[in-house]
């Protein structure tokens, strides 16, 4: 039964310590994989233009607000224009055994006093597509929102035809909350925006499952998984580290 107020009238939880939530920082998220760190144009630019440029055509830019960028200084004067935006706030994703930054992700939409904010602007290259360091570094900035900012939730969107990202989602553990039709107007043309959440109470599970499917007991020896992080979340928790 949910809450009720004196009119017998149902609401929601009672929040009465909440306050609002603190902004992402400029800080290193350090994993086994990879690596998040603030982005840097100088620093970062030429790294993310030759990893870009390993793609055999232009085609994970369909569905980005950016790009693609087909020169050093196209992707350079992007990077310095949002390399001290608040919001969204960039991290550049870099690879360890490489040391190389392989790929762009984002804090966006940041709503501080309820708590809510949203992972996008995700430009992974295809040096960072499909491997362990890119679901790491998914698993790095989720904890760094719930475990250190602590807020409450989580939301991943996309344009409706973006299938990758749709799977990605649900992949990653976020739930499909509904269809914002004609939601924005970009690159020409019109987008129905899918929408995902994930919420603070979702996210011991979750974070438990990243926790199996990282480990390296996970993985043959030919860096293949031996369970997928979907099944992870249907085994039983381990006991809190």
């Amino acid at each position: 039964m949910p809450v009720q107020n004196q009119y017998g009238q149902p609401i929601g939880e009672s929040l009465t310590h909440w306050s609002a939530r603190p902004q992402p920082q400029s800080i290193v998220l350090q994993g086994e994989h990879c690596r998040l760190e603030p982005l840097n144009a100088q620093k970062h630019a030429q790294d993310l233009f030759d990893a870009y440029a390993s793609a055999a055509d232009d085609r994970d830019w369909t569905y980005m607000l950016i790009g693609p960028f087909h020169t050093i200084e196209e992707l350079t004067e992007h990077l310095q224009q949002v390399e001290s935006c608040l919001d969204p706030k960039h991290y550049v994703i870099v690879d360890s055994q490489s040391n190389n930054a392989v790929g762009l992700i984002a804090l966006k939409s940041i709503d501080s006093a309820n708590g809510v904010i949203e992972v996008g602007n995700v430009a992974f290259s295809p040096l960072l597509q499909k491997t362990i360091a890119a679901t790491e570094a998914q698993f790095l900035l989720m904890r760094y929102v719930f475990e250190q900012l602590n807020y409450r939730r989580y939301e991943w969107k996309c344009d409706s035809f973006n299938e990758a990202s749709k799977k990605a989602a649900l992949r990653l553990g976020f739930s499909f909350e509904g269809l914002f039709r004609q939601a924005i107007v970009y690159n020409g043309r019109s987008r129905d925006t899918s929408w995902y959440a994930m919420i603070d109470k979702d996210w011991p599970i979750i974070r438990d499952a990243f926790i199996k499917w990282l480990s390296p007991k996970n993985f043959n020896h030919q860096g293949q998984q031996k369970r997928s992080l979907s099944c992870m979340r249907l085994m039983p928790r381990s006991n809190p580290s």
